[in-house]
């Protein structure tokens, strides 16, 4: 029985964070990849940072030919990412080709459309610094005279034929009209091209959202569907492959206290050290306060705990510490803590999960708290929010440290927010703290709903606040229906509260 063997193409890898993950390793080498979005969706800065990787990160000599921006303004543009263009064409890494048109000319069709002038000067560039990648911005500026789609796409093969004879990896921006709209403007350029990258921007909810897909590699696997990512000055172009992430983090059996002794005996002796925690409760039931105790219990144990704060300001977060007893100032002056205070509505869910990272891995954090997570959700769409908690959960679990997220339910006494509904199966422990009506006096109850790979308490057990903190006390009697928001006391309890009533009258 002969064994068969599959043959497959190599891949060049961009250097483009994120990118080369859902291409299964890089573009197929020596091969043309067409780029096509609407205006503002990322391409010319994308084909350049694919060209500045190749010199940077991998040695790679690279050619870019434009035909519709000046080559002083494509590299003025992306100097804000620290990209110093002009030093590495006057150090001959990277060559130019400028067939912009004149702007003193005039476009006039005359006999046969020829690109063999074009092609000899791309040729003698890519030779003179021995190039591996070139890219084209954009074609589509060639051809604006034509209206035959047969021309386009005979000159397209021309083109995309000669840089493969040349074996260079060739990416190709080609502008689109509208995002639903076909690929290009003539409806063929796809069809040339061995593979076909769209970036989409669309408004979302008052915002922009880019997103990637790879939509071709001819011969070659790729990742499936949308993914987005975001222009930073830092990184430039960063693709956000949540969809494409695995579960392949580590399981630890270390516990760390919630700061609460109470809670860490109803948690079976504390929490994992790489779970994640979602606290959810209505406004003044003591989410922040149980942040709180979770980052003292940090500063405590000597670990660096990183506070990302959405509603309240770092001041507010210090005052109200100091209140219960907790030095934030201190703490942040011993670099054992550090507040983050950015509304969400100041960036996308991309660029909030981008920056996180950041603060996660620059700080060194050993613990992460966000409160809260629902601000975020409001400022979202329910895929992109919870394909953001995906991306921030896998970061932190990779890392194997602790994630306490707050939630915030609309209703005072009960009712699930879509935070908890959509974000309870990705977290490892859920805690609930509920408002309490009894006796005409509302009182506080708190449960622990899930825990994952332990034993938990299954009780609901009543806490109160005061001056020093938190303080759960023994489990509700008699009572039912505390988590649907309808406690009711039991009949035989009502018999008893009534009989304690009638003592205290008659020993009055």
């Amino acid at each position: 029985m002969t064994t068969k063997t599959f043959e497959t193409l190599q891949r060049l890898a961009t250097g483009i964070i994120g990118f080369d993950q859902i291409a299964n390793g890089g573009l197929p080498k020596g091969r043309s990849t067409l780029l096509c979005g609407t205006a503002g969706s990322g391409k010319t800065v994308m084909a350049l940072q694919f060209l500045l990787a190749g010199v940077r990160d991998y040695e790679e000599n690279g050619c870019f030919v434009t035909f519709e921006e000046p080559p002083s303004d494509l590299m003025g543009n992306v100097r804000s990412f620290g990209w110093d263009l002009e030093g590495l064409v006057a150090s001959r890494k990277i060559a130019v080709v400028d067939a912009t048109p004149d702007p003193g000319s005039e476009l006039v069709s005359s006999g046969p459309y020829d690109l063999a002038a074009l092609l000899a000067r791309i040729e003698s560039a890519v030779r003179s610094i021995g190039a591996k990648r070139v890219i084209l911005d954009t074609v589509g500026a060639l051809f604006p005279q034509l209206t035959d789609a047969n021309v386009v796409r005979r000159e397209l093969h021309r083109i995309i034929a000669g840089l493969r004879e040349l074996g260079v990896t060739t990416l190709v921006t080609m502008e689109r009209s509208d995002e639903e709209a076909g690929l290009g403007r003539w409806g063929v350029e796809e069809f040339v091209a061995d593979n076909v990258i769209v970036l989409r921007n669309r408004l979302e909810q008052e915002k922009r959202r880019r997103t990637i897909e790879i939509l071709k590699f001819r011969g070659a696997t790729h990742q499936k569907g949308e993914y987005p990512f975001t222009i930073d000055p830092e990184d430039g172009v960063t693709v956000i492959p949540l969809s494409a992430i695995e579960l392949k983090q580590k399981s630890s059996e270390i516990r760390v206290s919630s700061g609460v002794p109470e809670l860490d005996a109803m948690c079976g002796g504390g929490m994992y050290r790489d779970s994640i925690i979602l606290v959810s409760g209505a406004t003044g039931t003591g989410k922040t306060l149980t942040v709180t105790h979770y980052i003292k219990a940090a500063i405590e144990a000597g670990e660096r705990a990183l506070l990302f704060a959405a509603e309240e300001s770092r001041e507010q977060l210090t005052r109200n510490a100091a209140s219960w007893g907790v030095d934030f100032d201190q703490a942040e002056r011993d670099g054992l803590l550090r507040i983050v205070c950015r509304y969400p509505e100041v960036m996308g869910l991309e660029d909030h999960l981008l920056h996180m990272k950041r603060d996660i891995t620059e700080f060194g954090a050993q613990r992460v708290a966000v409160d809260s997570l629902s601000a975020f959700e409001r400022v979202s769409t329910q895929k992109s929010f919870r394909e953001f908690v995906i991306g921030l959960t896998s970061a932190i679990k990779h890392l194997e440290i602790t994630g306490l997220f707050t939630n915030t339910t609309a209703m005072i006494s009960r009712g699930e927010s879509v935070t908890e509904t959509h974000i309870s199966t990705i977290t490892d422990t859920i805690i609930l703290l509920r408002y309490v009506e009894l006796f005409g006096q509302m009182r506080r109850g708190l449960a622990v709903l899930k825990m994952r790979g332990t034993f938990h308490d299954k009780g609901i057990r009543e806490y109160v606040i005061d001056g020093r903190g938190m303080h759960v006390l023994d489990p509700f009697r008699g009572v039912y229906g505390i988590l649907t928001g309808t406690p009711t006391v039991t009949f035989d309890e009502e018999q008893r509260r009534l009989s304690d009533m009638f003592k205290a009258d008659e020993t009055a």
